[in-house]
């Protein structure tokens, strides 16, 4: 039976190397998306998804109602909001939330039943969500937004720890993608999407078996 792998927020950067890097190891790959940017080909199969949609988890449930098993879960998609705190407006911090953390909770739900031991939850949060690192200004509603997928991965981890499904959160540095650009303008990051991507594939397929809530920065450096 072939494998099967989800990567939410698929478009662009990352979501996008994740897309091509499992697909290249012969897993089915399925990329879920607001913007398609991108054809389906081969095992590559791209679905609209929009994190906004107060309708999120039935509009998902409906988009892999045909498909059967999970066996990888990749929660990649982020929204940002670059503003001074006193700025922020009730709808940029309830989208940060909404795609950051809201829908991942109600996508995990549909996702978690299709799912058997061995398989593996992948959140990708952000170093500015990790305790103790850097924190930068205008960053208030997304980095505290990763910072609860830090604590949602520790739960679920405790309430799923007999299913044999590895449930783990990597906190990304730096990373040239059009995200970064937004929040650091001008800045060089060290690391490209697909070196991360690479890393990203390799720990979700080979690493689920000796890992199980555990959240992982994933920096050299700050940003």
């Amino acid at each position: 039976m072939s494998k099967n792998v989800l990567v939410i927020g698929a478009s662009r950067g990352i979501g996008k190397e994740l897309v091509k890097q499992f697909a290249d190891k012969n897993l089915e790959t399925f990329g879920f998306a607001r913007s398609l940017q991108n054809a389906s080909e081969n095992n590559i199969h791209f679905i609209h998804l929009d994190l906004l949609s107060p309708t999120i988890k039935s509009d998902f449930e409906k988009a892999i109602s045909g498909i059967d098993h999970i066996d990888y879960l990749i929660h990649n998609a982020g929204f940002i909001a670059v503003k001074p705190f006193l700025e922020l407006s009730r709808e940029d911090i309830q989208n940060c939330y909404q795609v950051n953390v809201m829908s991942v909770m109600e996508i995990t739900q549909i996702c978690i039943p299709k799912m058997k031991p061995g398989g593996h939850i992948v959140m990708i949060s952000s170093i500015g969500g990790f305790q103790g690192s850097s924190k930068f200004p205008g960053l208030a509603a997304y980095s505290t937004s990763k910072a609860a997928l830090v604590s949602l991965t520790e739960l679920l981890a405790e309430e799923f720890k007999n299913s044999g499904i590895s449930i783990n959160c990597l906190c990304l540095g730096a990373v040239q993608t059009e995200m970064m650009e937004e929040a650091f303008p001008g800045y060089k990051a060290p690391h490209q999407p697909d070196e991360i991507a690479a890393f990203i594939v390799d720990f979700t397929l080979n690493h689920g078996k000796y890992f199980h809530g555990k959240i992982i920065p994933v920096s050299v450096s700050n940003p």
